[in-house]
């Protein structure tokens, strides 16, 4: 009998913890849900700043001769806004990079995933991850520096500055990203995949190329796509090494400016806030930001067209 009075407080404990922890929970998805709010408001901050000095500097220039014009010198007394120089040198630098990043960021996610053993994977994958680390200022440098005389001796009428250098490095960049990315898709596929591939008589190479990479075709795809997006905006590489003189041109053994490097030699300038020469460089961000979300739909409907269910 003395045992009775107990139970009330017992069951008073329980609803404590019980209300403490939904309490818990509830703090938790509010910060969850906060920071999935600044992620949103910051976007259409992002995009409001860039529309609405972009709407003012068309106010002044045609979309017409924004998007037709050849010639991009809107800092010169005879002015000329055409985005098609800085546009031809964005495509041209990362053309480039994606010609180096993809095969060699494919090869090395097929080999991680499905020829090294554990010790060479976990060997590799630190250094690879390294490369994302490296400040972009220094790849800068390193393109102008080293590449580029290495490419004068290959090329010897290559001038000092070109596309196809940073192009190079800003491959070697952006390569960690492929392959990471890529070799997450191709584990991701079922070993019974692979089993039976072999049951039939394939080698591993043949198992890796015919059955686990189509398998992963969705993830791979969203690989490429986040390095033509890390490509396109690159900013530091080709504002060191591909030089700052707007031309039309998609050889990459000429000089040219990219949209980034533009946007850093203009904001880094004495131009008045509100001049017409200020506005150009939203006109010119919000081309790249369009740019980079045709490359993520793309992505998207690839993913979407493509994936498999397991």
């Amino acid at each position: 009998m003395a045992g009775m009075p107990q139970a009330p407080l017992v069951v008073s404990d329980r609803l404590k913890r019980k209300r403490s922890r939904h309490l818990k929970e509830q703090v938790i998805e509010a910060i969850l849900l906060f920071a999935a709010f600044v992620s949103v408001f910051t976007t259409v901050a992002i995009l409001y700043v860039l529309i609405s000095e972009s709407i003012a500097f068309f106010e002044t220039v045609p979309l017409i001769d924004f998007l037709t014009d050849t010639q991009w010198t809107p800092l010169f007394e005879d002015a000329h806004y055409g985005i098609l120089p800085l546009l031809s040198g964005t495509l041209t630098v990362a053309g480039v990079g994606l010609l180096v990043a993809i095969p060699l960021g494919t090869i090395i996610a097929i080999y991680l995933s499905e020829f090294a053993s554990v010790t060479v994977r976990e060997t590799v994958k630190p250094f690879l991850e390294m490369l994302e680390g490296v400040p972009t200022i220094v790849y800068g440098y390193f393109a102008l520096l080293f590449v580029t005389p290495l490419l004068q001796k290959i090329f010897p009428g290559l001038p000092g500055f070109n596309m196809l250098s940073p192009g190079i490095v800003i491959g070697i960049m952006i390569v960690p990203y492929i392959s990471s990315v890529t070799e997450d898709a191709m584990r991701a596929v079922p070993m019974a995949l692979r089993e039976g591939s072999y049951a039939m008589g394939a080698t591993r190479f043949q198992t890796a190329v015919r059955v686990v990479t189509p398998a992963a075709i969705s993830g791979i795809a969203a690989a490429y796509i986040l390095g033509v997006s890390r490509a396109v905006g690159e900013t530091m590489v080709v504002a060191v090494a591909a030089g700052m003189q707007p031309t039309l041109t998609f050889n990459p053994m000429e000089p040219a400016a990219t949209i980034t490097a533009y946007i850093v030699q203009v904001a880094l300038g004495d131009l008045p806030h509100g001049s017409i020469g200020y506005q150009t460089i939203f006109a010119a961000g919000l081309t790249l930001v369009l740019l980079t979300l045709l490359f993520n739909v793309l992505g998207y409907w690839m993913r979407k067209k493509y994936r498999e269910a397991y």
